[in-house]
């Protein structure tokens, strides 16, 4: 009896682990309003804006959690409001890095998301120019910052100062992009140290 108690034990449990195994549920993350959340898109220029920066990281938006759900305010075409899990699950493995301004409090970061919707709407600019006809991903948040808070995040870098090849470069002028201008890429508001993160899956 012993003997059959075991091999029945036996093949139960060689059954269970030849089962494949279910993915792991993905954990939330917990965002507030405010915070900036960065990932790898999956847009055409990607590539180049990772290589340019020498980060994972080509796109940025500013969170808004709402009576109606918890959205990302981002520079696309056109500049949007996205549902928070749509926004995620967009991005190269779903990874998300979120950074939490440090010395700013609720109320001053609601005004940061309000500078942001105001813009709602706008056309995505391509060309990387830092005016307001049209916004580029860390342009629309810098601006929030800038017009909420009276805050200056990232640093802008000329576009030849990047980590670009010459090939690279000599796309520029065909996309419309001066290797004299300056711009601001999702690395530089990373590396603000008016930031820290809270999570990371990177």
């Amino acid at each position: 009896m012993g003997v059959l108690f075991r091999m029945a034990c036996l093949s139960v449990l060689m059954l269970v682990a030849g089962r494949p195994r279910a993915a792991p549920a993905r954990a939330e993350v917990p965002v507030k309003t405010g915070d900036v959340v960065l990932q790898t898109s999956r847009s055409s220029r990607s590539a180049l804006i990772r290589r340019a920066s020498a980060s994972p990281y080509s796109h940025v938006g500013l969170v808004e959690v709402a009576r109606d759900g918890v959205f990302v305010l981002e520079a696309v075409q056109p500049v949007s409001r996205t549902a928070w899990k749509t926004w995620r699950a967009r991005g190269a493995g779903g990874k998300v890095t979120v950074l939490r301004a440090k010395a700013l409090d609720a109320r001053v970061l609601r005004d940061v998301v309000t500078a942001a919707k105001a813009e709602l709407g706008k056309p995505y600019d391509a060309r990387y120019r830092w005016d307001d006809e049209a916004l580029y991903c860390s342009e629309l948040v810098a601006r929030a910052f800038e017009r909420g808070a009276h805050l200056t995040i990232g640093a802008q870098q000329q576009v030849k100062a990047l980590s670009l090849s010459p090939a690279d470069l000599a796309l520029g002028p065909k996309l419309g992009i001066d290797p004299e201008q300056t711009l601001l890429t999702p690395a530089s508001l990373a590396a603000d140290a008016h930031f820290e993160v809270v999570h990371s899956d990177f």
